[in-house]
């Protein structure tokens, strides 16, 4: 695995506030039209907090025996111990880790903002990503019409100081912490660009966070989903695809996107799946849900390739999964991650919430990915990292296979048009 490509998505995803954790959210607790969660600013004591967390685990758990234990025995453990918040966070944080699973979390005020953050998918700040090169915090990209992008920032520009303060020996969401603030304030960047030391001062905006980015390359439509968090997955999708309508082929780039709202991956799948299912939600106690595609809906007919690497995960499989079970893309890259379990955020008193794994999905062939990823038609080793998308190996083994099957449509239609 390549470690810088590591610490560019994790500040990619810790700007938007997920801090390297996955979300998948399906139940009434998310707001599915607006995918908006509602903060509960109700006052209660960190022991009743406690209580109530435990009450809903037992309850909503995917799995029942709550990984082979009496689960009163937690309740009876703090009964009447829990004083204060870092109390509770501890005995939030040792209940919820004898479950032994990596997805379920209690997420403290911070976090559940961060989160709320993230659906909305928008931050203030200056619009750039930032990474860590071999201890440096450099410049990954800059964002359209942003105050980074006014400022004349660029990629591969070194951040040595954020309002004086020093970024050296500093972890990327402290940076990044440092970069952001309330709208209309002002923030001071050092950087180093070669030899040349420049200090540039920039005033806070709104950043809206665009999750898909399109290109052409001649006759192949390329479009790369970095999260699957949008709140306007639905039309950001759809002008992705008018964009390329004239493409004879698909590149759909789902590399270093570690997921998001599932609702946004039904979303993706609709368009090209004719009829059957997108997927399936399995509950606890093994009642099962499946989400089928729109049968009346008008669809698209063309050679696809998907890429995905290790951290394609959770929504990602979701869309890859069904694609490959309907035979209607050829996937390229590495092996996924293997997510394949649904979490429902639950707001909770305090600003608090939780994160919990109420389900598990599983593909339209009834495939359980948990664990096992989505194995690509086609293995192709990422290669050394460069900014330079021309040097991208896997990208240019995407483009290979879509030219050679776009040819082979080609003649399909010709063959069929004598």
């Amino acid at each position: 695995m390549n470690k810088k490509y590591i610490s560019i998505i994790a500040i990619i995803i810790c700007f938007i506030g997920l801090n390297k954790i996955f979300y998948d959210t399906y139940t009434k607790t998310v707001d599915i039209k607006s995918q908006r969660l509602i903060t509960n600013k109700e006052t209660v004591s960190p022991q009743k907090l406690f209580n109530l967390v435990a009450n809903i685990v037992e309850k909503q758990y995917i799995e029942e025996d709550l990984n082979h234990q009496n689960w009163k025995r937690w309740q009876n453990r703090y009964n009447g111990k829990i004083k204060t918040e870092d109390d509770m966070k501890v005995a939030i944080d040792s209940m919820i880790a004898s479950l032994d699973e990596p997805y379920t979390h209690f997420l403290n005020k911070e976090e559940f903002k961060n989160l709320r953050t993230s659906i909305k998918s928008k931050i203030y700040g200056i619009g750039v990503n930032i990474y860590n090169d071999s201890g440096k915090i450099k410049i990954f990209s800059v964002m359209p019409d942003t105050p980074a992008m006014r400022a004349e920032l660029k990629p591969n520009d070194i951040i040595l100081k954020v309002n004086n303060i020093e970024c050296n020996g500093k972890k990327i969401d402290q940076v990044a912490d440092m970069i952001r603030g309330a709208k209309g304030t002002l923030v001071s960047l050092t950087i180093k660009r070669g030899d040349e030391i420049i200090k540039k001062e920039l005033s806070r905006e709104e950043i809206k966070i665009k999750t898909i980015e399109t290109k052409i390359y001649g006759d192949i439509g390329y479009i790369n989903l970095s999260s699957f968090l949008s709140s306007d997955m639905k039309n950001e999708f759809a002008a992705a695809l008018e964009k390329t309508k004239e493409c004879k082929g698909l590149i759909i780039d789902l590399r270093w996107n570690t997921g998001g709202l599932l609702d946004n991956a039904v979303i993706l799948a609709e368009p090209f799946i004719d009829a059957g299912p997108i997927v399936s939600v399995v509950m606890r106690g093994g009642k099962k849900s499946v989400i089928s595609a729109n049968s009346s809906a008008e669809k698209i007919h063309k050679p696809m390739v998907i890429l995905i690497n290790e951290s394609s995960a959770s929504a990602s499989e979701i869309f890859s999964g069904a694609m490959k079970d309907y035979n209607l893309a050829t996937i390229v890259g590495h092996k996924s991650f293997g997510k394949g379990m649904v979490q429902s955020v639950i707001p909770l008193p305090n600003e608090t919430g939780i994160n919990l794994t109420i389900a598990k999905y599983l593909t339209p062939k009834n495939n359980d990915i948990n664990k096992k990823g989505i194995e690509p038609h086609i293995v192709v080793d990422a290669g050394k990292f460069s900014l330079d998308a021309s040097k991208d190996k896997q990208l240019n083994a995407a483009k290979a296979v879509l030219n050679k099957l776009i040819k082979e449509n080609d003649i399909v239609h010709i063959s069929n048009n004598m």
